[in-house]
C-alpha cells in the first residue's frame, strides 16, 4: 500500500538513504536463530522489549498515515497486548527493557520532525522492520510452543 499510496517502494535508494532509525531486530550478535532460541528466557526477554520498543514507532505511524489509522491502533493493540504476554513469561519479568516516557517522548519528538517526504520513506521502514522482527517473533512462539509448555 505504501508503494502505491506514496510511490516508496521497498527497494528504493531513498529508504537506504534515511534508514537512521534504531529499530528492534534479532541480529548475527545474537547467534544463529536456533542457538537463539535455545534460550528461551532471553529469547522472550528480547522479543517483548523489542515489542515494547516498537509501540512508540507504531504510535508515530497511527498519527501519521492517517488513512490507516484504524488499522495501525489495532495493531498497536495487538502488539502491546503481545508484549505483556510474553512479560509475564519470563523468569524475571523486570529484566524486560520498557522504554520509560522521557526516551518515548525524545523518540517521537525526533520522528515527528521528519519533512514529509522524509515521513514517508520512515513510515516504510518502521513497518518493514516491524513485519521482520514480526516474522521472527512468530517463528520463535512456535518453537517455543513446540519445546516448552506454554500457551500462548
Amino acid at each position: 500500500q505504501m508503494c502505491e499510496k506514496f510511490t516508496v517502494c521497498q527497494n528504493s535508494m531513498e529508504l537506504l538513504l534515511y534508514n537512521n532509525l534504531n529499530l528492534p531486530k534479532v541480529t548475527e550478535e545474537d547467534g544463529d536463530f536456533l542457538t537463539f532460541l535455545s534460550f528461551q528466557d532471553k529469547c522472550l526477554r528480547k522479543i517483548s522489549s523489542g515489542l515494547y520498543t516498537f509501540q512508540t514507532y507504531l504510535k508515530y505511524v497511527q498519527e501519521t498515515f492517517i488513512s490507516e489509522n484504524q488499522n495501525v491502533e489495532s495493531l498497536s493493540f495487538s502488539t502491546e497486548h503481545l508484549a505483556r504476554t510474553l512479560r509475564q513469561m519470563v523468569i524475571n519479568p523486570e529484566e524486560v527493557i520498557i522504554p520509560d516516557a522521557a526516551t518515548q517522548e525524545s523518540l517521537h519528538t525526533k520522528l515527528k520532525s521528519t519533512t514529509a517526504w522524509t515521513e514517508k520513506i520512515t513510515i516504510q521502514l518502521i513497518l518493514r522492520d516491524f513485519t521482520s522482527f514480526m516474522e521472527k517473533t512468530v517463528r520463535a512462539v512456535r518453537y517455543l510452543k513446540n519445546t516448552r509448555s506454554f500457551s500462548v
